[in-house]
């Protein structure tokens, strides 16, 4: 796989405007396999340049509190409940003893 060059890629900004390019490319049934695939390597690329400009952001204290108030789902601890285990609409369990 050759290098995919990102460089022009400055902002987030124009990261997101290229990768929504990218998926309507990628969604063109006359896109043949071997183009997705290269799109798709440049869509990883461009994931790891916006990775890097988020390691070369410094945030001011406040913005690092209201990010680390967002939860991610992606980013459940494992010991968080699976999907419907212990929702809070589930219906209670009956009582060994049929109560």
């Amino acid at each position: 796989m050759a290098r995919v060059d990102v460089s022009q890629y400055q902002t987030f900004g124009q990261i997101n405007d290229r990768l929504d390019e990218l998926v309507g490319q990628v969604r063109d049934k006359d896109v043949s396999l071997e183009r997705s695939l290269d799109l798709f390597d440049e869509a990883i690329a461009l994931g790891s340049k916006a990775v890097s400009l988020v390691d070369a952001t410094d945030f001011s204290p406040e913005e690092e509190a209201r990010l680390a108030d967002v939860e991610v789902p992606a980013e459940k601890g494992a010991d968080a409940p699976a999907d419907g285990d212990n929702a809070p609409d589930a219906e209670p369990e009956p009582a060994a003893d049929g109560q």
